[in-house]
């Protein structure tokens, strides 16, 4: 190589560019030969890299928050419990695993309806017109029929109607205690909101009118006009409960309204001390969807310490059971 023209021996250096030594753990994926358990296929995400690594991180950092005791916030958007996460969320709750819980509006009727009937896996190609006609409506490829919006509204009104009269009889209604009411009322095992009202883990909506709950209160409003929800006093109410935890932990599967308000309300305390997000948004377009944890820690979201935050890119159905297994054992 000593008689390489100058030319050459620049390129040469470019391309064979002398590097200083990286300590770090060495890339490896699992050894299938040795017929690995579920602890040990998930161990080893933490050497395979790319989203992985970020699994496993995941799952430290909620490890983390159960053993410093934070208070855990676990927000997630209606598409969840619309699939058979709600199951996941559900055993949470019913072993008060977290202590928080965040969504929107279809996030709550959904888990209600399944108690009364269930949702069908479907096709996320079958045709909205031949769907429009069957009434059947679709969810990703999850068919809900339309008879369960049906036998959610017979039974919902008088629920309305109890809660009209406890506004009359002096009580503000908030979206909290509206879901607290609908989950005892319920009277469901397999409803995550029966088991939060049971053990008295908030439930708050940002927007309680957003979804098939929201349309029946429109018709219910026609005749009683005077109903009313108070969202000012959730929140405060979500943002005192972040104030006065000593340490505080995010979980948020999805992104949108749930995911600002849980980030917003540990603002006012500083930064949450952990946070774990697992959506597929990205950040390009400016949307606080799309925002990474680094953004939300510009904006005092969560604490800037190292390490303490981490973005899952996925689908939080095929990375949250192996997650919760892991995370959220009962031992």
């Amino acid at each position: 190589m000593k008689n390489l023209p100058r030319e050459l021996k620049k390129a040469r250096e470019e391309v064979f560019k002398q590097s200083k030594e990286v300590i770090g753990e060495e890339i490896r994926g699992p050894e299938l030969n040795k017929n690995p358990s579920l602890k040990e296929l998930v161990d080893s995400y933490k050497s395979i890299g790319f989203q992985a690594s970020h699994l496993y991180k995941a799952i430290e950092l909620i490890k983390k928050m159960r053993e410093e005791k934070a208070v855990i916030f676990l927000a997630y958007t209606s598409g969840i419990v619309s699939s058979g996460l709600r199951d996941i969320i559900r055993y949470l709750v019913e072993n008060k695993m977290i202590h928080v819980l965040v969504t929107t509006t279809g996030g709550i009727e959904e888990d209600l309806i399944k108690t009364m009937k269930p949702f069908i896996l479907g096709e996320f190609n079958t045709d909205g017109k031949t769907l429009r006609e069957k009434g059947v409506n679709r969810i990703g490829n999850i068919f809900v029929p339309n008879d369960r919006y049906i036998l959610f509204e017979e039974w919902i009104n008088p629920q309305l109607k109890e809660l009209l009269q406890k506004q009359e009889g002096g009580e503000d209604l908030t979206p909290s205690k509206i879901i607290e009411f609908l989950g005892g009322k319920i009277n469901n095992k397999e409803s995550i909101y029966f088991w939060a009202s049971k053990n008295k883990i908030p439930v708050f909506t940002p927007a309680p009118l957003d979804g098939s709950l929201g349309d029946m209160i429109y018709f219910f409003k026609q005749s009683h006009p005077e109903f009313k929800i108070d969202i000012t006093e959730d929140a405060k109410k979500l943002i005192d409960i972040a104030i006065n935890a000593e340490k505080t932990g995010l979980i948020i599967l999805g992104a949108g309204p749930i995911k600002h308000n849980v980030c917003n309300a540990n603002l006012f305390r500083g930064g949450a001390d952990y946070a774990v997000y697992i959506n597929s948004a990205q950040e390009f377009d400016g949307s606080d969807a799309g925002a990474t944890p680094n953004e939300a820690i510009s904006w005092g979201k969560i604490k800037p310490e190292k390490g303490n935050a981490v973005k899952v890119h996925s689908d939080a159905t095929l990375v949250f059971p192996l997650i919760a297994s892991e995370a959220f054992k009962k031992n």
